[in-house]
């Protein structure tokens, strides 16, 4: 019979999209508040690479990654609901042509993948509860982000795969932390 023990913490993500870069630094304000400090935060992003989101969204979107705290990743479920509630509020309070003017997608990276949530069933995703899933985007082998046949097409550009590296070490570093005081 295998051993259970409890998951070490992970290193909760988000990417948040929007065409309004205040929509987007609102996003991260508000999960700043609920999610802890930011401690990684990468560039804007030209959103180039599938008009999937013009009908809802509008063109000429950008996307923001950031890294926020260290959490359990039983919680994925609760932060993909906040953020589904953070972006409703949004475009509530603030009033854009769009029917859908900001995207919050939570996360968690480890040192083995890039998990993301979602409330799409799929074949590759897994069920975890409350009508949300997740899936393992990329995972890191051979010293580099590997993909998969669904990894979103910007989730392969290599400047997101190089904050997914700086996130990727803090993970090393805080195991490597955790373990020595052990």
């Amino acid at each position: 019979m295998g051993q259970l023990n409890p998951h070490y913490p992970v290193l909760l993500i988000a990417a948040v999209t929007s065409r309004y870069e205040s929509a987007i630094q609102w996003a991260i304000a508000q999960a700043a508040k609920q999610w802890g400090e930011v401690q990684l935060e990468s560039a804007l992003f030209d959103f180039t690479e599938t008009g999937f989101y013009t009908k809802t969204m509008g063109a000429d979107l950008q996307k923001q990654l950031v890294a926020f705290q260290f959490t359990n990743p039983a919680d994925l479920p609760d932060f993909k609901i906040t953020s589904n509630q953070w972006e409703k509020e949004y475009a509530t309070f603030h009033p854009h042509p769009e029917t859908r003017p900001l995207n919050i997608d939570p996360g968690y990276i480890t040192e083995a993948k890039l998990v993301l949530a979602t409330t799409k069933d799929r074949d590759h995703r897994v069920y975890l509860r409350d009508g949300i899933y997740a899936e393992v985007t990329l995972h890191y082998q051979q010293h580099k982000w590997n993909k998969s046949r669904w990894t979103y097409p910007d989730y392969q550009r290599d400047a997101f795969q190089s904050f997914f590296t700086k996130c990727r070490n803090l993970v090393r570093d805080r195991n490597k932390t955790d373990s020595t005081s052990t």
